[in-house]
Parts: C-alpha cells; sequence; structure tokens
C-alpha cells in the first residue's frame, strides 16, 4: 500500500474570538458555596473552579448519576418507561422528600422519573434503582463504575438517594462529568424541565425543585439538593445557541445563594465564551483511494459534531487542516481513522480529531480484481 500524505489547507475565517487564556480561579466571582465548577459541555473546558476536587456530600445531587444510569436504561432499550415497577419494602422505608409509595404500590417508569427529578423523591430512587440493579446495593456499585468510567477523580456513592451516610462523598468536578454525560440524552430533558406535574391520578403534585426553570433564560436542568450536614446543593445547565454551561456548587448557606451563584456562573460564561461548531456529523473532508477493495475509493466524514470554544473580544483567523492517507487496502472497517483534522490559531494547535470511513469496504475477490484490471486496460486502448 503506498502511503502519502495528503494535505489539504482550508481558511476559514471566524469574526470571533479564541480561546481561552486559562480558568478562571477561585474568588474571582466571590463565591460563598464552599466549592464550585463551570464548564462548557461540548469541550469539557473548565471555566470556573473553586475547591473543585475537594470531596463533600452532595445531597440529592447525587441523584445526577441516578437519572443518567436510568435514562441509559431506557435508551438502550433495557427498561421501557411504560414498565410498572413494585415498591419494595426498602424503598417504602425510605425517609426525607419522597412520594410516598406504599409496599407493594406499582408505579410507571415514567411516573418515577418525573419523580425523581422534579421532586427529588428518596423512595422512587430507590424503587426504580432496584428495578434496573435488583437492589439497591447492585445499583450503587453501577453508580461508582459508571463514575469512574466518566473521569471522576474523588466520588464514592452510598446510596442512590443522596441521604446522609459516611463516605457518600463526591466532588463539583466529579458530578459536573457526570451531568455532561446526563444532558447528551436529548430525552432525559422531558423530565428536567418539567415544572409542574402529578402522580395517582393528579391526586399527588409535583413541583420542580429546581427554581432557575423559571428565572434564568436557557435553563433546562438538573437537580437540586440539601441536607444539614451538605448545605444547598445544585447542578444546573442552561443551552444558548450552540453553548450549553453546566455550574455545579455545593455548601452553599442557603437556598437562595444555591441558586444565584449557579446563575452568577452561568452568566460569567456566556458573557464570555461562545462554542462555535467547526465539523458536522457526517461532513465529508475528501476521498481516499482503496487498494484491492470493492470500491476503489471511500469518502472520509467526521463522526460527531465538533466545536471550539471561543474566548469572546479575541476575532481572529482559524485555519482548518485536513490530512489524508493517499491510499488504504481494503478491507477497511468504518472505525479506523484515516484522516486527521488539526484547527489552528497563529500556527497553533487547538483542537484536532481523526475522521472516518463513510462505509465498510469489503476486500474484492479475485475475480473482481481482475475485472479492474481489464477495464482499466480497455481505458488506455
Amino acid at each position: 500500500m503506498f502511503k502519502r500524505l495528503l494535505t489539504l489547507l482550508v481558511s476559514v475565517i471566524l469574526a470571533i474570538s479564541f480561546v481561552l487564556n486559562g480558568t478562571v480561579y477561585a474568588d474571582t466571582l466571590n463565591l460563598k458555596s464552599k466549592s464550585a465548577i463551570l464548564i462548557e459541555t461540548n469541550t469539557g473546558q473548565i471555566l470556573y473552579e473553586k475547591d473543585s476536587h475537594k470531596p463533600l456530600p452532595p445531597a440529592s445531587v447525587t441523584k445526577v448519576m441516578t437519572l443518567l444510569l436510568a435514562i441509559e436504561a431506557i435508551d438502550s432499550g433495557k427498561i421501557k418507561i411504560t414498565d410498572k415497577v413494585v415498591t419494595s419494602k426498602h424503598a417504602f422505608d425510605m425517609g426525607g422528600t419522597q412520594i410516598y409509595l406504599e409496599v407493594g404500590e406499582e408505579m410507571t417508569v415514567d411516573d418515577l422519573m418525573k419523580a425523581i427529578a422534579m421532586n427529588s423523591a428518596n423512595d422512587a430512587s430507590v424503587a426504580l434503582a432496584e428495578y434496573i440493579a435488583g437492589t439497591e446495593e447492585n445499583f450503587v456499585e453501577m453508580m461508582n463504575k459508571r463514575a469512574k468510567e466518566l473521569g471522576a477523580k474523588n466520588t464514592t456513592f452510598k446510596n442512590a438517594t443522596g441521604l446522609p451516610e459516611e463516605g457518600h462523598l463526591t466532588s463539583v468536578y466529579d458530578i459536573a462529568m457526570i451531568s455532561r454525560e446526563l444532558v447528551k440524552h436529548e430525552s432525559i430533558f422531558k423530565y428536567l424541565t418539567n415544572k409542574l406535574d402529578s402522580l395517582r391520578n393528579g391526586k399527588f403534585s409535583l413541583i420542580n425543585t429546581n427554581k432557575l426553570l423559571w428565572r434564568y433564560k436557557g435553563a433546562d436542568g438538573i437537580k437540586t439538593g440539601s441536607t444539614s450536614e451538605a448545605l444547598y446543593c445544585m447542578a444546573a445547565t442552561a443551552k444558548r445557541g450552540d453553548t450549553r454551561l453546566i455550574a455545579v456548587v455545593f455548601g452553599a448557606p442557603d437556598s437562595e445563594t444555591r441558586f444565584s451563584e449557579a446563575a452568577k456562573l452561568l452568566d460569567y460564561g456566556f458573557a464570555n465564551y461562545e462554542s462555535v461548531k467547526v465539523a458536522s456529523k457526517g461532513q465529508s473532508f475528501g476521498n481516499v483511494k482503496v487498494f484491492k477493495g470493492k470500491k476503489q475509493a471511500v469518502s472520509v466524514v467526521c463522526r460527531d459534531d465538533e466545536y471550539i470554544l471561543i474566548k469572546k473580544g479575541e476575532g481572529k483567523n482559524i485555519k482548518t487542516e485536513v490530512e489524508l492517507k493517499n491510499a488504504v487496502l481494503a478491507p477497511l472497517a468504518k472505525e479506523v481513522p484515516i484522516g486527521t483534522v488539526k484547527i489552528t490559531q497563529d500556527g497553533k494547535i487547538i483542537k484536532t480529531f481523526n475522521i472516518y470511513p463513510q462505509e465498510v469496504v469489503e476486500k474484492a475477490n479475485f475475480f473482481e480484481n481482475l475485472n479492474k484490471v481489464f477495464i482499466g486496460w480497455l481505458r488506455y486502448q
């Protein structure tokens, strides 16, 4: 197989800014919360942090992970929102905020999701956890495993609710990473944005505990929590245009401070940064020759939407460099990268991502290769 690097230089003039002179650290925004973080979801860039890796009790913000595992189970088809869940004695025994499930009472997965996301119901959380994993203990193992997969550094969950328990700790950074994964699921916003609803044929009212849904432009999640030990906590998200931010605060002195400081973080992010798409899912960056394949060439495409984070007020030229292999050998799988895209500014690489074959190219058999040789010979006669 011959290898030659084909470099296409595409200059993209963006009359907007780039980037990131660095993260804003503690005390810049004069927050009263014990710890806080602000991230942009497309890139994962941290825009502000204050003691972001400090392990603290998260109260019901724990349920961000409970909701993530639940929505993953729903979206994968493991469970359905119409499934009926039977309440166990263990779920019935939960204290704190609840919807007062009775032992043996049946409730759909859909209604349990509402109760968790809107009302922060502990009994609903345990009932759904048991339905997904068999026991709450098994579900907690899933929570901790998933947290590690998402890059959590200081998280140990002991239960599915966030009720006080020794050693039940996480950090605002870890919750931000879990929240970032949660908001990738469009189906979760049905629950996160629901302000008012009811259960049991209207007999039990639900009011979303997230006051930012009423008062902050673009707010559409995620979860509040409070205990005497954790004080007031929150994971909040809002989206404006292509820019989605997540703010997490732990240990606010009161409920109003929790909401105002989450809003303050979001305000800071939207005022100073903007997410800009530099490539779209399925976008073609050219063709690559395929030797000994059933096709002679394959289109090279982007597998996902790709973004850079722009700092407002610093308009500069951004360039996109596309590097493609000149030729590849069949068989060719879609999962194997055959090109690279580099986003640069002033000669500095600010983002790199791989590009892939648009389709599988199978290896041609002897007669197919012979036919190609014959057709090629005829062209030159």
